[in-house]
């Protein structure tokens, strides 16, 4: 391989932090508060999907996985998503019902992460938000068997055109298919500083209410 064509070494590839400090007087009571200031901050910056974040599982062996979803909504009681409860990661949530978030907010040099328990939302509150889906999403809900094998796009399309045919409008909420929450057990809020010396604050859930912790970068 000529020097022209030889990909750029990773150990140079570096840059230099400058955010804001993160100070503890600086927090919201709880990370929820906080996570809605520093979303806001992310949206007025014209971050591209901001509520993008990666989801991690695991398997009841332990096996881990981590792939990106998209936060659809959060309040006190956690973090909601949708997807395929037979995808890979709904059953890795079934097997073992823990789960951790990171919202990678690399532009403004910030980062999020949850961890928690994961439970089910109700019949009604997935239903709710599937209504609300365009036409074509709902239907793809029901096309694509998450995580399965098929064995060609042909395949793939041909289902999404049956069932465009059997249900021209407002087709039902499969039942293999809603929302689950992230119950945050811990939230850090991570902001980059110069020199790798960046801060790190958790939130930990201390019976009713958070302790908060400053922890080394």
């Amino acid at each position: 391989m000529d020097a022209a064509s030889r990909p750029p070494s990773m150990a140079g590839l570096r840059r230099t932090y400058q955010g804001l400090p993160l100070l503890e007087e600086d927090l919201a009571p709880d990370p929820v508060s906080q996570f809605a200031a520093w979303f806001g901050d992310a949206v007025d910056a014209g971050l591209p999907e901001p509520n993008a974040t990666v989801l991690a599982t695991a398997s009841a062996g332990g096996r881990p996985t981590a792939r990106t979803v998209l936060l659809k909504g959060y309040d006190e009681n956690g973090f909601v998503f949708y997807t395929n409860y037979e995808s890979r990661k709904g059953r890795d949530m079934a097997e073992n019902p823990r789960a951790a978030l990171l919202f990678p907010w690399h532009s403004i040099r910030r980062q999020v992460r949850v961890e928690g328990a994961v439970v089910r939302l109700s019949r009604e509150e997935s239903a709710a938000y599937f209504r609300s889906r365009p036409y074509g999403s709902q239907i793809g809900a029901w096309a694509s068997r998450q995580s399965a094998v098929v064995r060609s796009r042909d395949e793939l399309d041909a289902r999404y055109e049956e069932l465009s045919e059997r249900w021209p409008e407002d087709p039902p909420i499969p039942d293999f298919w809603g929302g689950l929450r992230v119950v945050p057990a811990e939230v850090e809020f991570w902001q980059g500083r110069t020199d790798r010396m960046h801060d790190r604050l958790r939130y930990r859930r201390s019976g009713t209410g958070w302790i908060i912790e400053r922890l080394a970068p």
